[in-house]
């Protein structure tokens, strides 16, 4: 199979080594970026002759068209607002596609692309990164289990494994990714119904063996299409992002002065109606100024950890090895409650250098995309990948690249 990769940064680096080099049936991979150097160096670092660097514009159409034409999957670790595009040159030249999500609305309009998708003969697959990704299929896996299950709470963190104050935190994807993640809302299940909270709220403790103290707290996003899926079936859905505790405290600070805002600045009077503008012409806001001091100053490249917890409660758990009808769980309560955990730590691979956060969210993509490119999915169209992609298979192949999900 030939598989194009479309962007060129840490995650189309990741997508591209896990497609050459734990990918037996890939023959062909195509890195493309509108930096033809980097696209270059991704080729290079990834060090064989199956794989060609490309130039190209994701935001011209015609030239993506033409260079998806004769791949079977293309991957996109671009930016998110390319992605509904993205996805209709892919229906044009009736190529599998699937990217790393990152924003609902974006991700409506491809699942709005459905009988389109249909009709090529495709998938159409957003999200299908770490968050929403990988725990959206797990919280398939995981819910099949049950004979009736009520809950399901799902934790995720990229932490460095050296923390640096005052944040300590480091970028693991992009900034704008971030700070969509902290300011937009959060969908969620309550009390059987969808409904939105605040970010940045209902911050809580947890602890994973060997970590100093953690916290969690809601961020949007990384639900994604889960609501949807489980609406009806469960009573509550939540998603929080973990970081090492006292973190939320002080971006939220950051928040409450208003670095975050989308309005542009005005220059002293309000009333003049002046504005700051940027040598381009364009307006400066307090949410691309405070973006590119993160970048600036946010250590971007050290060792990394993801973390990865998803809590199921419900009735009638049955073991991996169970047959329907038996049941077993390693946690109840009085009231006959069973409680399912599943855990993922990470870290980065010292024999590669892909950090955590590539290894748990471009290799997942690189699996769908070869899933769609050999036809092993639950159904064609613009689906989301909790209904197109089989848990226990996906699960098989992350254990073969030594991502390893822990049961409790």
């Amino acid at each position: 199979m030939k598989i194009l990769v479309l962007g060129a940064g840490r995650m189309g680096h990741g997508a591209a080594f896990d497609l050459i080099h734990n990918s037996p049936g890939v023959e062909q991979v195509t890195v493309a970026d509108a930096d033809l150097k980097k696209a270059e160096a991704v080729a290079e670092a990834v060090g064989t002759s199956r794989i060609d660097a490309h130039h190209v514009d994701a935001a011209n159409h015609s030239d993506i068209a033409r260079l998806m034409a004769g791949h079977d999957s293309a991957i996109s670790c671009v930016n998110y607002w390319y992605n509904e595009s993205l996805s209709r040159a892919a229906i044009e030249t009736s190529t599998n596609f699937c990217d790393l999500g990152g924003n609902n609305y974006v991700v409506d309009a491809q699942l709005a692309l459905d009988d389109e998708a249909k009709a090529a003969g495709i998938n159409i697959i957003p999200d299908c990164g770490l968050a929403p990704g990988i725990v959206s299929i797990l919280a398939m896996h995981g819910a099949a289990r049950f004979e009736r299950l009520d809950e399901i709470h799902i934790r995720v963190g990229g932490l460095p494994q050296r923390p640096e104050p005052p944040l300590d935190y480091q970028l693991v994807f992009s900034v704008e990714g971030l700070i969509n993640e902290y300011v937009e809302v959060a969908r969620v299940i309550r009390n059987g119904e969808i409904t939105e909270v605040p970010s940045m709220t209902e911050l809580e403790s947890l602890e994973f063996e060997g970590f100093p103290p953690l916290e969690a707290f809601q961020t949007s996003g990384g639900t994604s299409t889960l609501p949807d899926t489980f609406l009806g079936k469960i009573k509550e859905l939540d998603y929080k992002t973990i970081r090492y505790a006292g973190h939320c405290e002080k971006f939220r600070a950051m928040i409450d002065l208003g670095l975050c805002s989308s309005e542009p600045l005005s220059e002293p009077p309000a009333s003049a109606g002046g504005q700051f503008v940027a040598m381009d012409g364009s307006q400066i806001t307090p949410r691309n100024v405070f973006a590119k001091l993160l970048q600036k100053h946010l250590p971007a490249d050290g060792p990394d950890y993801v973390l990865v917890r998803l809590e199921f409660v419900g009735v009638g758990c049955r073991g991996p090895h169970v047959s329907k009808g038996e049941t077993e769980s390693s946690t109840s309560n009085d009231s006959g409650l069973k409680r399912l955990r599943y855990d993922i730590v990470d870290k980065q691979d010292p024999e590669t250098g892909l950090s955590a956060m590539m290894r748990t969210t471009a290799f997942p993509a690189s699996i769908i995309a070869q899933m769609m490119a050999r036809g092993d999915v639950l159904a064609r169209g613009a689906t989301p990948q909790e209904k197109a992609i089989d848990p226990e298979k996906f699960v098989a192949e992350l254990a073969r690249r030594n991502i390893r999900i822990t049961e409790s």
